[in-house]
């Protein structure tokens, strides 16, 4: 039997004080209501359709292809909304699926099974439903002496014996569509937000002698975001998922709690992750590789037995066996080969380090060239920018770099040349020479004694 599926996602989040839409508000690096709509596109719908309200146009964006909006301009209650949707679907048939959009938890293995339930029992309405240590601000599943479902009351709206029930409603339905039509247009707004309840819904169903029945999911699937606070309790839930479907895959770590990583990014088994990594999306880390402690990488290629600790890499490779860190500052477009390093206090820009090439300590490298095997001393700089462009720099390769060297761009090095320490170079450096860019040192023997007393005197010391 065909279904479709209604995503709410109009409301603005009073309480994330945030004028960032609720839903697009991100856990484990994509939006809320993406890992809603990856649940709900997993139950095979024959239409799926988003309720949009708050920002609609940045939330209308963010949609993938096939799935449908509509706007809810003003926000009177779930019946508001899911009568918008109706509208705007038309002519509609066979069951409803009905699903919040701040319910990032929520995947598609607990949503098939609560339209087996409805379509087994032939129910006029199934709801999603958990029992929670604390129920407190959720709507409660109320049930007859028979134990079925009898309706729902919202937080705001229940009695005190009522508030004692631990069974909570988690905002996710399948209606009959014939009949959700018809009730919808019954609704009132007689309650203390003075809105269109979709809740009201079962008890119209029940008062009709329908069945309603309830599927009692686990509660942390059902979760919902309505504060910043719950925000970081499922991004924390979603990362240990992410983590534990990692290590079974074989990927080490040391400490999971300490490690995040986000959807889409792909660590191979037999890698290693320390504390305190951030793997963002875009993210590769290949077999073998030990990444950490204290590294941020986003969007970035980590290859096989590569070492990287104490880094920030932006959009770049690092290449297998080749070693990064401590305190290095990877920036977009460098790239390091095969069995190369960066070192202590390094940044690499926009880059090239060749096959075995090395920048190990204290050194600025940007729109370079860096040949195979080169050694580029402490200190040195690539002065790529006069203030209005910039300009590369060629390093051949076996070149060796002096320390404190400033290459003044556009420059060459040739192949197998060298540079002496403290040098400014300004011209390319032909293929085994030896370049020198400084002053010749002066000593005056006996100056510093007479600097000594005479300043000594005027201290009278």
């Amino acid at each position: 039997m065909s279904h479709t599926a209604v995503v709410l996602a109009a409301g603005k989040g009073t309480r994330m004080k945030s004028d960032l839409p609720k839903v697009m508000h991100t856990v484990a690096g994509r939006t809320m209501l993406d890992w809603v709509l990856d649940a709900v596109i997993a139950t095979g719908p024959s239409r799926v359709l988003v309720v949009v309200g708050h920002e609609a146009d940045q939330v209308i964006d963010s949609l993938p292809d096939g799935v449908e909006s509509c706007l809810q301009a003003e926000q009177h209650g779930t019946g508001h909304a899911v009568s918008v949707a109706l509208d705007h679907l038309a002519f509609l048939t066979g069951d409803v699926l009905v699903v919040p959009g701040d319910t990032p938890l929520i995947d598609g293995a607990t949503l098939n099974r609560l339209l087996a339930i409805h379509r087994a029992d032939a129910n006029a309405t199934t709801i999603l439903s958990a029992i929670a240590d604390d129920p407190h601000g959720y709507g409660r599943i109320v049930r007859d002496e028979a134990g079925d479902v009898a309706g729902i009351v919202e937080q705001r709206d229940a009695s005190d014996a009522v508030d004692e029930i631990t069974e909570i409603n988690a905002g996710m339905y399948v209606f009959d569509a014939r009949e959700l039509v018809e009730d919808l247009g019954a609704l009132q707004a007689n309650n203390a937000q003075s809105e269109y309840y979709l809740t009201d819904v079962v008890a119209a169903v029940v008062a009709r002698g329908h069945s309603a029945g309830a599927v009692v999911a686990e509660s942390v699937a059902v979760m919902g975001v309505n504060t910043h606070r719950h925000l970081a309790e499922a991004a924390a839930l979603r990362r240990i998922r992410i983590n534990d479907e990692l290590m079974d895959a074989g990927v080490n770590m040391q400490d999971p709690s300490t490690v995040y990583v986000d959807h889409g990014v792909v660590v191979e088994p037999g890698a290693s992750l320390r504390p305190n990594v951030h793997l963002t999306s875009g993210t590769v880390v290949e077999a073998g590789a030990v990444v950490g402690p204290d590294v941020s990488a986003d969007a970035s290629t980590i290859r096989a037995n590569a070492r990287v600790w104490y880094a920030v890499l932006r959009s770049a490779k690092v290449g297998p066996e080749a070693e990064v860190g401590p305190y290095v500052s990877l920036r977009p477009e460098a790239e390091l080969s095969e069995g190369s390093k960066a070192g202590t206090f390094v940044e690499i820009k926009k880059s090239v380090i060749g096959r075995g090439a090395k920048v190990p300590h204290l050194a600025y490298i940007g729109d370079t060239s860096v040949g195979d095997r080169a050694n580029i001393g402490a200190g040195t700089i690539t002065v790529n920018y006069n203030g209005f462009e910039k300009f590369r720099t060629e390093i051949g390769q076996d070149v060796k770099i002096g320390s404190d060297t400033m290459l003044v761009a556009p420059v060459t090095i040739g192949d197998r040349a060298m540079t002496a320490a403290g040098s400014v170079i300004t011209e390319d450096v032909e293929p085994d020479a030896m370049a020198f860019g400084r002053a010749r040192q002066v000593n005056k023997p006996g100056l510093a004694a007479r600097l000594w007393a005479r300043y000594r005197g005027d201290s009278g010391q």
